[in-house]
């Protein structure tokens, strides 16, 4: 289990993999070394989590993530951006979980 609080069903996921030459990262800057297995995932998401949220999901990631598929922690960059409720239609055209004014 994921510490993030996202409902069961909510699963939206998009995976695009990149030729090595395809993707320019800096192999030192911070929580490096990195290496060729380096792995970006961006997160958006709807509502701000607490700092506590954030830190407990990113290390379940990457443990879960260094088991399998063997990732190192190292290659294992997360970004989690947030978005009002306005900004979401998930279908219809209807902006589901707005609140009119």
């Amino acid at each position: 289990m994921f510490p993030i609080d996202v409902p069961n069903a909510d699963h939206f996921q998009i995976f695009h993999q990149l030729a090595p030459d395809e993707l320019v990262f800096d192999r030192h800057y911070l929580c490096g070394p990195r290496s060729d297995d380096y792995v970006l995932i961006a997160i958006t998401a709807g509502r701000p989590r607490s700092t506590h949220t954030k830190k407990a999901f990113d290390q379940r990631l990457v443990e879960l993530l260094e088991e399998a598929p063997g990732i190192r922690r190292e290659d294992v960059m997360v970004v989690i951006n947030t978005t009002d409720a306005d900004e979401w239609s998930f279908g219809n055209g209807i902006a589901t979980l707005a609140v009119d004014a």
